[in-house]
């Protein structure tokens, strides 16, 4: 069973416990794994246990706030609103999620060059996030070995001749 992404937000309506919670708006409807989502509220809380489980990652700051990288190479981190999670991606998936849920997902202008996309907790699907932040993991992880392959080696820098 994958891992559970679904926790209701306190307030929401629900208990408040989890995936065990009642669902705010009562409905008992299921994805595949047998989870609740109709009324979710993705947490903080439940991006950091996943984020978690993922390989050789750690969690610290990005701009003042909780953040996740995968080998010292930054792959999502918690947007300033407490609402949206940034999270690392391509300028190829991120056109198809503006344009398939712009609720969901969306830019400011400041991310108009680089290759990551915002995240309304309230509103993404736990599993999609789940995907999301695998993808991003991987990228996060493939560009960290890559820019190691092509630091220098750790010996002394070289002098200028003069």
């Amino acid at each position: 069973m994958p891992f559970p992404l679904i926790y209701w937000a306190r307030g929401a309506g629900g208990s408040g416990g989890g995936a065990a919670g009642r669902c705010p708006t009562g409905r008992r409807d299921t994805n595949a794994a047998g989870l609740r989502y109709d009324g979710y509220a993705v947490t903080f809380d439940a991006v950091r246990e996943f984020a978690l489980t993922l390989d050789n990652v750690e969690e610290g700051a990005s701009y003042g706030t909780p953040a996740f990288r995968a080998g010292g190479a930054l792959f999502a981190r918690l947007r300033e609103d407490g609402d949206s999670l940034v999270v690392r991606t391509t300028f190829e998936e991120r056109a198809e999620l503006l344009a398939a849920d712009p609720d969901t997902y969306y830019i400011t202008d400041h991310y108009l060059e680089y290759r990551w996309v915002l995240v309304r907790l309230s509103r993404v699907h736990p599993d999609a996030l789940r995907d999301l932040l695998r993808g991003a993991h991987r990228m996060a992880a493939a560009d960290k070995r890559r820019g190691a392959a092509r630091r220098p080696s750790a010996r002394a820098p070289r002098r200028r001749s003069q």
